[in-house]
């Protein structure tokens, strides 16, 4: 206490300084109405300086909130495409009919949407880490997309966090076709470039220019029919063979991998149920 006391007293005079300084601002600016017109000025530009500066540290923190929802929305955007395709499919196999119903399977899609936080691209086989697991929904083999297009399936599921089979892995093969066309073939990576992979085996009767864009074929609960992969960078086939081997340029960027959307097929266990029904052998 008298370390304080000493302390005041040594430097009492500037308190003192300090204290008529005080004194003679406030009644320089309450008394005369110019000073008091630029001091309200000034105040008001410094406080505006400092209200921008915290909105701009607070819109940055929010970025990541922000950057969801925008995948929310994509999300529910997508999937009424989806709807909508299987409605004019269906519109299509029956305009012939008498009457024409809407499939109850249209609404068979729902998304998750997560955040990516491990991610490899350069290594021989690639796996990618996801801050959703088996509490949040998410299963094994489920297909996952992001705003541009297929990511890979999901391998194995924790409460918390699962792990994928990123399309950079030589051990996902992705059931593909040319938009518009009906064949099909294999996605594979080769393990050369992040941003490339190969169609293969599809047949030789397919039609394809480069440039044309490839989608998923719908064949699995995986994904969905029609989902982005890539664009056609170049076609070979051997004389020899029966089949093409296409080189894709992938829609989706690994590189910059931050928010992908789980999609979770509500008809999945009923189609695994029946595919694994044993086959019946002699019919009476």
């Amino acid at each position: 206490m008298s370390e304080l006391l000493k302390f005041f007293v040594k430097y009492s005079s500037w308190f003192l300084f300090a204290a008529y300084i005080v004194a003679g601002c406030v009644l320089l600016f309450s008394n005369n109405p110019f000073q008091h017109h630029v001091y309200l000025s000034s105040a008001n530009v410094v406080s505006s300086g400092v209200y921008r500066a915290a909105n701009s540290v607070t819109s940055y923190f929010s970025l990541r909130d922000i950057n969801e929802d925008l995948q929310r929305r994509n999300s529910d955007l997508e999937l009424e495409i989806y709807r909508l395709k299987d409605v004019i499919r269906k519109y299509q196999e029956e305009v012939h009919a008498d009457t024409m119903t809407v499939d109850s399977a249209l609404t068979r899609y729902h998304f998750l949407i997560a955040h990516v936080i491990n991610n490899s691209i350069t290594r021989s086989h690639n796996y990618i880490t996801i801050e959703k697991g088996r509490l949040d929904g998410v299963e094994p083999e489920m297909g996952v997309i992001d705003q541009n297009g297929i990511v890979g399936i999901v391998n194995v599921v924790g409460d918390h966090t699962a792990r994928l089979i990123s399309v950079l892995n030589p051990y996902l093969r992705l059931s593909c076709k040319v938009k518009g066309e009906q064949q099909v073939g294999s996605l594979v990576w080769d393990g050369k470039d992040p941003g490339e992979a190969i169609l293969e085996e599809l047949p030789k009767h397919a039609k394809f220019v480069k440039g044309d864009t490839i989608v998923t074929s719908g064949f699995s609960s995986v994904f969905p029919e029609g989902v982005p992969v890539g664009t056609i960078l170049s076609g070979t086939r051997d004389r020899e063979d029966n089949f093409y081997t296409l080189r894709v340029k992938l829609f989706t960027d690994f590189s910059t991998l931050s928010t992908v959307r789980v999609i979770r097929d509500k008809m999945k266990d009923e189609l695994t149920a029946v595919e694994k029904e044993p086959e019946i052998k002699n019919v009476n």
